[in-house]
Formats: C-alpha cells, structure tokens, sequence
C-alpha cells in the first residue's frame, strides 16, 4: 500500500503543535507590482492520530519571486464557489455535496509512487514531493466540460520538474496517473458510476509543458479535500475532468494510457480533451460558458484562452478527431 496507516507512524516523525505553530519555513515578502506571483511552501499538521488539519489552513508563509508563467488578469472565483461547486465523484456527483462529504477525508500520511519507463523509480513521501520545487501561485481559468468554468488562483509547482527527479527513459511517451479509491472514506467507490480507481493520462510533451501543475493549494491555503487534496493535477488548456485528484501513482509508459471518462463515455471523452469549442459534446454546446458567480454566458476561448502557449503541442493533428 502506498498509503501509511496511523498507527505506522514513528513518533519521531509527529511534528509538535507548539513547535508547528511557531515554525517559519519562509520569509513573508512583499508581492511584487505586475508580473510578480506569490510563492509558498504548502505545510500542515497532523496530531499523533494521524488526523488532518482543518482544510482551509493557512500556508504558513509566501515568498515573492519571479513567475514562469504570466499573470492571468481575470477576477478570480471566491473561495466559497471553488470549494463547494466540485466534482469529486468518489464521494458524490452531486456538486454540492462533495465538500459534505469530504470534510473527514485523512490526506496524510500520504506517499507518491513514480514509477514505469524511468531511471530512477521512486516513492515520494508528500513532504518530500513538495520540496523539489517552490510552490508558486498559478492563476488559472477552469473549464468544465458542462459548460461553467471558474478562475482559480492555484498553489502548485510544475510536473516537469518532478519527472526530471526520476529521468524519464527514451522510450516514454506518455504519462499515467492514478487516484486513491479507499471505500472506507470515499462512499461512491463502492457504486459502479465509473470505474475505480480513477485514472487518467497526458502525453509526455503536455505533462512536461510549463503550464502544466501539480496543485497542492489554492487561495494561499493548503488544498481542501473536495477539491483534491493533498495533490492534484492542473492542465489549463484541458476540460477540468483531467484534473485528476488525490494522486497516488505516476507511471510513465510508451502506449496512450486508458483514462477513467474514456473508458465511460468513449463518444464524449476523447483522451486528448483539449478546450475546443468547435466540438460540442454530444448533448450540449461547447460554444459558450457559464462562469460561476456570474450572470449570463461568455464564448469559450479555444485552449480554454492558453492557444499561444500549447496550440503547438497539436500541429498537424486533427483537432475534432483527436478531442
């Protein structure tokens, strides 16, 4: 098992409250003016149960630094939308109900297994993970493929960075990613609404692109559990479906990976799933969007608004045959 139990913890390894609480992992610096983005280092504590913080904790300290990515100038969606409008079917398909259901969710102790066509295979321990680079803040439009979206200020470092501490193999072409399925916290994983686990793929050039995240926060807080928690996958330009949660595994492999809506609806989720609103899913348009918080609709941005960052990813490639 990947996920440690409680009781395996050393008690070595339990950080004390008192010790937590004054802890400073970083210098709280001014936000720089315009392209400047806010970075953090995403910490919480866990009692000698095992027991999460409450979600919602506060990172402990930011860090002004220079961004990889520009600043999205859009108003962001308010934290109480993002964190109770979820999809999150291993506890519920109802939207608003997820966060319910998810508040007793325990995501530490909490490993990362990289694994497949690498050099260097690895478990990660989630500390340890969020160590390999700063967290920084990622502004992001969120594209759903049931026509709303959201703007989500997202505390995440790049998933190119983690694939280089494991030296992908030549003969990699794709990776594979896989979420917790635990029936004792996830009451849906016991239905047959998909099938469990959930999982989900990226070709290697999409998971190495910039643009592409692994979240471990949002809001400058650590991420909650019905929006992922403790990691989750953030692919802009991509239906918010790829955003895998609660990621357990990483497998790097040479064939297309089969992917959990795929599987569901082959008609209505292609494995690229790229933001397109010239292709309408087979019971709705893609032409517009609702953003959540707003009134009325707005036309949907190819690429989901990134196409001068990826559309090169998809040179040459049919775009409604490869949805």
């Amino acid at each position: 098992m990947l996920i440690k139990k409680p009781e395996d913890i050393k008690s070595s390894e339990i950080t004390d409250k008192k010790l937590y609480l004054s802890r400073r992992l970083f210098i709280r610096g001014a936000v720089l003016a315009g392209s400047t983005v806010a970075t953090g280092l995403v910490y919480r504590h866990f009692t000698s149960h095992g027991e999460e913080a409450q979600a919602g904790e506060k990172i402990a300290d930011v860090q002004a630094a220079p961004p990889a990515i520009a600043t999205l100038n859009e108003s962001k969606t308010s934290y109480e939308d993002i964190t109770h409008y979820n999809n999150f079917y291993e506890f519920s398909t109802d939207k608003q109900a997820v966060a319910q259901k998810a508040k007793n969710y325990i995501t530490r102790p909490w490993t990362v297994s990289v694994e497949g066509l690498v050099n260097k295979p690895r478990v990660f321990d989630i500390d340890d993970l969020l160590k390999i680079s700063p967290p920084e803040e990622r502004v992001y439009r969120h594209r759903c493929v049931e026509a709303w979206s959201m703007v989500i200020p997202w505390v995440g470092f790049p998933l190119g960075k983690l694939l280089d501490q494991v030296q992908p193999m030549s003969q990699a072409k794709y990776v594979a990613f896989e979420s917790l399925a635990d029936p004792k916290q996830m009451p849906n994983v016991k239905s047959d609404i998909l099938q469990w686990p959930y999982v989900e793929g990226l070709r290697l050039d999409e998971a190495m692109h910039p643009l592409t995240i692994l979240a471990s926060g949002l809001y400058d807080e650590t991420l909650p559990p019905q929006n992922g928690a403790p990691l989750k996958l953030v692919v802009p330009w991509k239906y918010g479906f790829k955003g895998i949660k609660s990621i357990i595994r990483i497998k790097l492999v040479d064939d297309e990976p089969p992917t959990t809506w795929n599987i569901a609806g082959p008609r209505e989720y292609g494995f690229y799933s790229n933001v397109n609103p010239n292709v309408d899913h087979p019971r709705w348009s893609q032409k517009t969007e609702r953003r959540i918080g707003e009134f009325g609709r707005r036309d949907t941005l190819m690429f989901n608004g990134y196409a001068d960052q990826v559309a090169q990813l998809y040179g040459g490639m049919d775009l409604k045959k490869y949805y």
